[in-house]
C-alpha cells in the first residue's frame, strides 16, 4: 500500500489549475521522478536477486534432490493427467499423487532390494569359502584349466599364494581392520546420506504431483512477465527433452537389459534375472552397458569353460550397445526436441561428465534449449 504521507514520492508533481508553474523546474521534477523509479527498480531487482541466491546457498545441499523430483514429476505428469481424468479424481487429490509417488519410488527400491537380497544370501557363502580357506586353502578351480592363454602362469600363483593355509592365513592378516571399520562407517554415512536425498526427491514428487496445476500456472505467469512468449517456449522445450530423455535414456535402458537378460538366461549364466537388472541400469548410462555384460560373460567362461557361449553374449550384447546408442536412443530422445545426432550425444555424454547421473537429463535439455536459441538467432531476418 502506498503511504499517503509519503505520496508526493511516489508520482511526480502536478501543478495545481491556476498554479503558474516554471517548465524547467517541472522539466527536473520529472528528471528527478524518473531517476527515482529508476533507481527504486534496481534497488528492488538487487534485493531480490539476493534472497534468491541466499535461498539457493541455504538448500544447496538438497538441489539436487529438487532437480530428481521435478525430473520425475515432469516425467510422470502426462500419464498422471490421463489418469486424473479417468478417475475424476477431485474426490483423490491426495490418494492419486501418493499412488504415484510410491511407483516411482518403488521402481528404484525394486532393483535396490533385489541387490540386497542376493548380497545376503552370497554373504553366508563367502564367510563360509573364508573359514574353509584358513584351515584347508583355497583349491585350484577347475576353471583354470580351460583357459586359453596363461594357463601356466595362473596355476604357478595360485599354488604359491593360495593353495597353503598358511598363506592365506597370512594374506587375510594383513589387512589392515580399522581401515576397513574406517571405510564400512564413511559407507554407512554417505549410504544414509543418500537415502536422505532420496527421500527428499520423492517428497518434492508428491507435492509437485498434487499441486501441479497450480504449480504450472504460477511458473507461466512468471515466465511471461519475466521473458515473455520466448521464456515460454523454452520451458516448453525443456519438458519435451525431459520426456525424450526419459524414454531415450530409461526405456531403451530397460529394453537392453530385458534382451541381454533372455539371453543370459539362454546362456545358461547364474542369476539371470539379476544380472539384467544389472544391465538395465547400466545400459541407461550410454557405452557402460558393455562392463556388465563383460562381466556375465566372463561368469560364464569361469562357469562352464564354454568360450563360445561367452564370445556369443559379448559379441550380440556389442550389437544391441551399438543399435540402441546410435539408433534408437538418437532418435527418441532428437525425435521429441527436434535435436541432431551431434547435440543429442554431446548433451549425454558432456552430462554425465558434469553432473554425474543427473546430468544425463540435464546435458540434453540444455543442448535443446541451445540449440533452439541458435536456430533463432541463425534465421535469416528480412
Amino acid at each position: 500500500m502506498t503511504d499517503p504521507h509519503n505520496a508526493d514520492q511516489d508520482r511526480p508533481y502536478c501543478p495545481l489549475p491556476g498554479e503558474r508553474t516554471d517548465p524547467l523546474s517541472t522539466m527536473r521534477s520529472f528528471r528527478s521522478f524518473q531517476e527515482t523509479r529508476r533507481t527504486q527498480r534496481m534497488a528492488r531487482a538487487a534485493l531480490a536477486l539476493f534472497f534468491v541466491l541466499l535461498a539457493l546457498y541455504t538448500v544447496r545441499g538438497f538441489l539436487p534432490s529438487l532437480i530428481w523430483g521435478c525430473i520425475f514429476a515432469i516425467a510422470s505428469w502426462p500419464l498422471y493427467v490421463r489418469a486424473r481424468r479417468r478417475w475424476h479424481a477431485r474426490a483423490h487429490r491426495i490418494l492419486l499423487p501418493l499412488l504415484f509417488t510410491l511407483g516411482i519410488a518403488l521402481i528404484f527400491l525394486g532393483p535396490l532390494a533385489l541387490f540386497a537380497l542376493e548380497a545376503g544370501r552370497e554373504a553366508e557363502g563367502v564367510l563360509r569359502l573364508l573359514n574353509d580357506a584358513r584351515h584347508s586353502g583355497i583349491p585350484l578351480p577347475q576353471w583354470t584349466s580351460r583357459l586359453p592363454y596363461g594357463r601356466v602362469a595362473v596355476e604357478t600363483w595360485w599354488n604359491e599364494h593360495l593353495r597353503d593355509p598358511a598363506d592365506v592365513s597370512a594374506l587375510l592378516g594383513s589387512l589392515n581392520i580399522g581401515r576397513g571399520v574406517q571405510v564400512t562407517q564413511q559407507v554407512g554415512t554417505q549410504v544414509l546420506h543418500r537415502v536422505l536425498l532420496f527421500a527428499f526427491a520423492i517428497l518434492t514428487v508428491f507435492f509437485l504431483l498434487k499441486d501441479g496445476d497450480s504449480v504450472i500456472r504460477q511458473s507461466l505467469n512468471v515466465s511471461r512477465r519475466a521473458f515473455g512468449k520466448r521464456g515460454e517456449r523454452i520451458a516448453l522445450q525443456i519438458i519435451a527433452s525431459v520426456h525424450g530423455s526419459v524414454s531415450g535414456l530409461v526405456l531403451v535402458g530397460i529394453g537392453e537389459g530385458m534382451l541381454m537378460g533372455v539371453t543370459y538366461l539362454l546362456a545358461g549364466a547364474p542369476h539371470p534375472f539379476l544380472f539384467g537388472v544389472i544391465t538395465a541400469v547400466a545400459a541407461m548410462i550410454p557405452f557402460c552397458a558393455i562392463i556388465a555384460i563383460t562381466g556375465v560373460a566372463l561368469l560364464v567362461l569361469f562357469n562352464t569353460g564354454a568360450m563360445l557361449t561367452a564370445i556369443t553374449i559379448i559379441l550380440l550384447g556389442i550389437a544391441v550397445i551399438l543399435l540402441a546408442d546410435h539408433l534408437v536412443r538418437p532418435a527418441v530422445i532428437g525425435g521429441t526436441t527436434q535435436l541432431p545426432f551431434l547435440w543429442v550425444l554431446t548433451g549425454i555424454l558432456g552430462g554425465a561428465e558434469s553432473w554425474s547421473l543427473l546430468g544425463l537429463f540435464m546435458g540434453p535439455a540444455i543442448m535443446s534449449v541451445l540449440h533452439m536459441l541458435w536456430l533463432n538467432w541463425s534465421r535469416a531476418r528480412e
